[in-house]
């Protein structure tokens, strides 16, 4: 590991993120005004494509950080069996799982089942395929549909709070595997899918619309769900973080555009590829 990994191991990666979380839910207006405009500043974040466009209007970090963009301001590919982009953001790896096992960096795997925190789940999803987007602190933090389905279960499941950049995702061993996650399961037209989302170092929180806000375990939290979702439609929020994994089966025999590919920049709605119904 490189000096910026081992630091990260070094630090309460909890205790942190506790006290961000306070920090960033805090209404207090000298608090709020200086998290927001000091984070807007280092990262140069303009409001025009947001639906409240003064820094003003936020009632708190973590409002601003979840911001809401305007109607319309992203296009959903309409493509029958497209799947699109989950967020915002930068394609870390997508392809095959191979003999298990996702990419995530160069010369770096991690085995699906550890993933998904459950071997049957990591069996079924054996030789499918995968895209991870990495959602840079700038970027639009709600996660959405890359596809149509209906969700049948999340797993919460507690982990660690590594960084998921590209330097810690080429440093760190299962990466994704022992971060902090929140593993959502779909019945989809390609058959059973998954999206996962991965917390990180200072994330607050992770939040869906079918469970809200996750409260934090020592112990893996899983929830039955029977809720549809359209393609597009929004289904969770970071509070800070993160990085968001499409998982397909191989039924779905995914094939990504040539033009995806690791460090590709991505907005949430566009084409990644296109699977094949169980049908086709």
């Amino acid at each position: 590991m490189n000096v910026f990994t081992t630091l990260q191991q070094l630090v309460p990666q909890q205790q942190l993120s506790k006290v961000a979380g306070r920090l960033a839910a805090s209404r207090h207006p000298y608090v709020k005004r200086a998290f927001i405009r000091g984070f807007a500043k280092a990262y140069g974040v303009s409001l025009g494509e947001y639906e409240r466009q003064s820094f003003n209007a936020y009632e708190s970090f973590n409002d601003f950080f979840t911001r809401e963009l305007k109607e319309n301001a992203r296009t959903i590919d309409s493509s029958a069996n497209g799947i699109v982009s989950p967020a915002d953001g930068i394609i870390s790896q997508l392809g095959q799982i191979e003999d298990h096992k996702l990419l995530q960096a160069k010369g770096r795997h991690y085995d699906v089942g550890q993933l998904l925190a459950d071997s049957e789940d990591g069996s079924y999803f054996a030789d499918g395929s995968f895209a991870t987007v990495y959602l840079a602190p700038s970027n639009y933090h709600r996660v959405h549909m890359p596809f149509a389905g209906t969700l049948t279960k999340t797993r919460y499941v507690p982990g660690t709070l590594f960084s998921v950049n590209n330097t810690t995702a080429a440093n760190v061993p299962d990466l994704f595997a022992r971060n902090e996650r929140l593993v959502c399961l779909f019945d989809t037209e390609y058959g059973k899918a998954a999206v996962v989302m991965v917390g990180a170092m200072i994330v607050a929180g992770i939040e869906t619309v079918a469970t809200g806000k996750i409260s934090r375990t020592e112990d893996i939290q899983e929830a039955d769900h029977d809720m549809s979702f359209e393609k597009g439609a929004e289904l969770g929020r970071f509070y800070l973080g993160s990085t968001a994994i499409v998982v397909l089966p191989k039924a779905a025999k995914a094939d990504w555009q040539d033009s995806m590919k690791a460090n590709s920049v991505v907005k949430m709605g566009q084409l990644l590829g296109e699977a094949k119904t169980q049908q086709a």
